[in-house]
């Protein structure tokens, strides 16, 4: 090839990048792929070590969005995984949907939307928790439920010790209450209404609402509600809420729902939490133990599920490690270090 015309093709792939740059586009039916990330500014050195530490940690699957297109991939992206604990910002995504349309008050409390559980059941101050408390993890029920890791059954806390709205606990009885009460409000199956409402809008290649399964429990009443979701689609849910709730001109999610759950509410040792969501930020202003890039937040899952949003970057990377194929654990450390890594190697810097 002639080097003017050389000159010509690298001119073009740079133009297409910054049009996705400056346009915010989307993939459509399908992903577009740099062939040359170099051209766009990413050193391929860079690229090689962050995809021999993606290795080093056990990842199974792992992506790079940067304006809408992958940069680098690794592992399966097509194959379908447990989210675990992302789970919860998939329904936080469906109930601020069902808040734009009035059919569930953030404000209204168990008592009134009248919620209970099995004996031991809700007291009256229990009850007292409002929705808006469920969705920050500060509902102060701290009642048996399922599908909890040893960590968080060991860590809770005693009934009755914390009042509806005072404290933050990482609390799969809130979770779990708040898929019920989503189903109680719209008469829909979660995962049939995350196939309607955003896997179809958004174009998500691979899941279906067969993907999700619930699992009960003797002592409660709410089950929990398990997706398996591919990394590809996985980094779509991810750019959805880059995009502020906007996929292609439709309004998917609320925008001002996802400012509002998007920001923190509480402390958490990596910053702070929001609704469903984590954030790089905490609440008091307070710096978290384990930092990721400031302004950043992601939703989180058991083993190493994670799909952080950087918005500064335009940019979401996604990791997934599939407990069915490896035994390893990404930890969160290891995850903020991945995050830093891609951050400090994406062009145009925070």
């Amino acid at each position: 090839m002639k080097k003017s015309l050389w000159i010509l093709v690298v001119l073009l792939l740079l133009a297409s990048f910054e049009l996705h740059a400056q346009t915010g586009n989307l993939p459509g039916v399908d992903w577009m792929q740099l062939s040359s990330p170099q051209q766009a500014g990413w050193s391929n050195e860079d690229l090689a070590k962050i995809g021999k530490y993606v290795e080093e940690i056990g990842s199974t699957s792992a992506m790079i969005v940067q304006h809408g297109v992958v940069v680098a991939a690794w592992g399966d992206v097509k194959h379908k995984s447990n989210l675990h604990s992302c789970r919860k910002s998939l329904l936080s995504a469906l109930i601020g949907i069902a808040v734009s349309e009035g059919k569930i008050n953030p404000d209204d409390t168990l008592a009134k939307l009248g919620i209970d559980d099995k004996r031991p059941s809700l007291t009256d101050i229990e009850k007292q928790a409002k929705v808006r408390d469920l969705l920050e993890a500060r509902s102060g029920v701290y009642h048996p439920t399922v599908y909890e890791t040893k960590g968080m059954e060991e860590s809770k806390p005693p009934r009755g010790s914390h009042a509806p709205g005072t404290f933050w606990y990482y609390n799969n009885w809130d979770f779990n209450a708040l898929g019920f009460i989503y189903e109680q409000a719209t008469g829909t199956k979660i995962f049939d209404a995350f196939y309607q409402r955003i896997a179809q809008p958004i174009e998500m290649q691979d899941f279906k609402p067969r993907d999700g399964h619930y699992v009960s429990g003797d002592d409660t009443r709410f089950p929990a509600y398990l997706f398996d979701i591919s990394a590809r689609d996985f980094a779509r849910f991810g750019l959805l809420y880059l995009h502020r709730g906007n996929w292609n001109g439709v309004q998917v999610v609320p925008e001002s729902w996802v400012e509002e759950s998007t920001r923190p509410y509480s402390d958490t040792e990596s910053g702070g939490y929001g609704y469903l969501w984590w954030t790089a930020d905490s609440a008091s202003g307070a710096q978290p133990e384990i930092e990721f890039p400031k302004g950043v937040f992601w939703a989180e899952g058991h083993l190493g599920q994670y799909a952080v949003v950087v918005p500064a970057l335009d940019m979401v990377i996604v990791n997934r490690v599939d407990g069915d194929e490896t035994k390893r654990v990404v930890h969160k450390r290891e995850m903020a270090k991945l995050v830093h890594m891609v951050v400090a190697a994406a062009p145009g810097k925070l």
